[in-house]
């Protein structure tokens, strides 16, 4: 059953835990290092991005920037803040230091992005922070939590939208699994960003405007024992008319007719069952749909839905369908389309046919594949635990790197190449093939350098690795990065979680399948320019220590 509500929009939606304390302490360590050595008019530029894309596969949603500027937007020390911070600092720290922070906001910083719901890749800047070097640095572990679950959960419904199909109906039910109550809306959010169309979590309906949706438990169907608790259930026809229906007769009728047509006998069907169906029917006649594996799916729970459906439709009420929650789901759903096809035939009720299949039990990407080769008649999966807890890997683990200070690049070396970062303010941007397809993404220097054109051969390396080189000729080229904050104000207007989803749906679309299947994708290729490559191993050769052997 579905519910509309209105709603705050997503950009008014106020989160009190985030602020400039939520934060590791080594982030106003080091801000007290920089102030105290006279560093704090530096300034800095930081990049935000990841390493590898999550859950083996070759892409990744960006979600949180929304936020993220939310946050720059309240940025500012309270008097409380400062109190607490001075307990927890050495004596040692000058008292000038707290009345510096207390004058602190984000209005030097200036942030550039790719917008939020598009497709991004590893080594590809999210954000490019750019401002005082003690502020920049505070914004470090707030910014990183902000986009590293957002992005995680997103890209998860993500590949759980293309596991299930484009036709099949998602439904996020991951409230009770989720990491605590701001986890779950958090998750409710960035799951309907990334392709979900609904969720059961009324509350993320209410903030964010996602459509929300629910029918019973088991519980409701046990907590009844017989027709005798049955009252108030006469219902009122559809064609308006005001006299009531005695529908607890008119089912009773329909039974009889119903397990004559299963052949099975009438008394194998659980009675408190049909009195918990009758009873929920009667409560939402336009909105029924039974979960009907609390005793027999095949001896009771269908052929008491079927019996409740039926006498909906003398009255003029069509059904929604059923909800499958254990047991083998494509076995089960075929079984149960053909019932519904076949009694729809029998009984001149054409729409029975199409009634909704819905199943849940802890259903995971893998299992969508599985189900998918069995063919089954699933429309509508609730997901929830994997879905929400990302059970298959619990961490994007982007990372905040300092790549310049005061116009001077900074370069951070190690013995894992993957972890040499690329120094410099750089732009980025998309290349896309002559079938509209991307093709590409190409990190140049910001200033340093002409951006790529349309039909215009560029020269692409990879980053690391000297023989990997291509030229590419694109027939469309995107600029990814945009300024979204700039002098104390978010200078782009910010888009709601609807239009977001749907950039999102339409970014995933502009991967070729090969990216996005779920068995040994294709790799995407991320490079940069040839004078970015160059001036990248000549910093990386002037600043590693040379080795001595003796």
């Amino acid at each position: 059953m579905e519910t509309s509500t209105e709603f705050l929009s997503s950009s008014e939606v106020p989160n009190g835990v985030v602020q400039p304390l939520l934060t590791d302490l080594y982030q106003i360590t080091m801000a007290y290092a920089y102030w105290k050595c006279e560093k704090r008019t530096s300034n800095a530029v930081f990049d935000l991005y990841f390493r590898r894309s999550p859950f083996g596969g070759e892409f990744t949603i960006f979600a949180g920037l929304g936020d993220c500027l939310k946050f720059l937007k309240k940025f500012k020390f309270s008097d409380s803040d400062i109190t607490y911070l001075k307990s927890v600092l050495p004596a040692t720290t000058e008292p000038e230091f707290f009345d510096y922070l207390h004058n602190l906001d984000a209005s030097k910083i200036t942030l550039y992005a790719i917008p939020e719901g598009t497709v991004v890749f590893p080594r590809i800047p999210l954000l490019r922070v750019e401002g005082p070097l003690p502020v920049a640095q505070l914004l470090e572990t707030t910014l990183l939590t902000l986009i590293n679950y957002a992005s995680l959960v997103a890209t998860n419904a993500a590949r759980f939208k293309l596991a299930a199909g484009e036709k099949k109906s998602l439904l996020e039910f991951g409230l009770r699994r989720a990491q605590g109550p701001d986890g779950g809306l958090t998750a409710s959010k960035y799951c309907y960003m990334g392709g979900f169309d609904g969720s059961s979590n009324v509350l993320a309906g209410k903030l964010y405007g996602i459509p929300v949706r629910g029918t019973h438990a088991h519980a409701f169907v046990s907590s009844f024992t017989s027709f005798e608790e049955l009252s108030g259930i006469d219902i009122k026809p559809a064609n308006g008319s005001t006299e009531k229906k005695n529908f607890k007769e008119l089912c009773k009728q329909w039974l009889s007719k119903v397990s004559k047509h299963l052949e099975i006998v009438e008394e194998q069907t659980k009675s408190s069952e049909l009195a918990a169906f009758i009873s929920y029917a009667s409560a939402f006649p336009t909105g029924f749909l039974a979960l009907v594996d609390t005793y027999d799916v095949f001896k009771s729970g269908i052929p008491n839905f079927c019996t409740v459906a039926l006498a909906l439709n003398d009255l003029g009420y069509r059904s929604i369908g059923i909800r499958l929650d254990s047991g083998d789901l494509a076995y089960q759903s075929k079984r149960i389309r053909s019932i519904f096809q076949s009694i729809g035939k029998t009984f001149n009720v054409p729409w029975f046919e199409q009634l909704t299949i819905v199943a849940s039990n802890d259903i995971n990407e893998d299992t969508l594949h599985s189900l998918n080769e069995q063919v089954h008649q699933i429309d509508s999966f609730g997901i929830g635990t994997h879905l929400v807890t990302c059970q298959k890997q619990p961490a994007l683990g982007c990372v905040y790197k300092l790549v310049e200070v005061d116009g001077k690049p900074r370069i951070k070396l190690s013995h894992e190449v993957e972890k040499v970062t690329i120094p410099g303010r750089k732009q980025v941007f998309r290349l896309y093939s002559h079938d509209g397809k991307a093709l590409i993404d190409l990190l140049q220097h910001v200033t340093a350098e002409a951006e790529p054109e349309p039909n215009k051969r560029v020269l692409c390396r990879h980053p690391f690795s000297e023989s990997k080189r291509a030229y590419v000729n694109p027939s469309r080229v995107e600029k990814l990065h945009v300024i979204f904050w700039k002098d104390g104000k978010i200078v782009r207007p910010l888009r709601s979680l609807q239009e977001v989803r749907a950039d999102t749906i339409a970014s995933i679309k502009s991967l070729r399948d090969d990216h996005k299947r779920a068995l040994n994708p294709t790799p995407y290729k991320v490079s940069v320019t040839d004078d970015l490559y160059r001036f990248l191993h000549k910093l990386w050769l002037e600043s590693a220590p040379i080795g001595e052997l003796s």
